[in-house]
């Protein structure tokens, strides 16, 4: 991978190459945790890319679970705007979980639908989205990308 020569793009937003920690010819994954494709819905995805966005998911979570010694990992996909998705772009959410992080469970998915919903009410398509730092995001792929390599 080329972090500086590589162009990434979700959605509408750009996504700076010092965000991104691990890619493959098809999907990459960034410091948000999701390894993603352009294509609105998983539905879109060629036998391919449906491959290498899921190796992709399942190599990243197993390298994440480890790093936040974490025991499980939960893996969310959003696919379409009634399902709560508010990027129009396939992307998976990878969860690196401990025993009782939630208290049931299944308060994962509402954890996510909040955090989804904050996220939509915050967007406007005609600015940058930064809800970190690039310095603070690009500490963090720094520490990701280290155990790709």
């Amino acid at each position: 991978m080329e972090e500086q020569a590589a162009q990434y793009k979700f959605g509408p937003y750009k996504i700076d190459a010092r965000e991104v920690f691990h890619s493959t010819a098809l999907s990459y994954a960034m410091v948000n945790l999701r390894p993603l494709l352009p294509v609105k819905r998983f539905t879109d995805l060629s036998s391919d890319e449906t491959s290498d966005l899921w190796v992709t998911a399942k190599e990243v979570g197993a390298q994440l679970e480890q790093y936040h010694k974490a025991s499980s990992l939960t893996f969310a996909i959003q696919d379409g705007p009634q399902a709560g998705q508010t990027v129009a772009h396939v992307h998976i959410h990878i969860i690196p979980r401990k025993k009782g992080d939630f208290e049931n469970n299944d308060e994962i998915y509402d954890a996510i639908d909040v955090k989804e919903k904050e996220m939509k009410e915050k967007l406007d398509l005609d600015v940058e989205r930064k809800d970190r730092t690039m310095e603070e995001m690009a500490r963090e792929a720094t520490e990701y990308r280290a155990l790709f390599s």
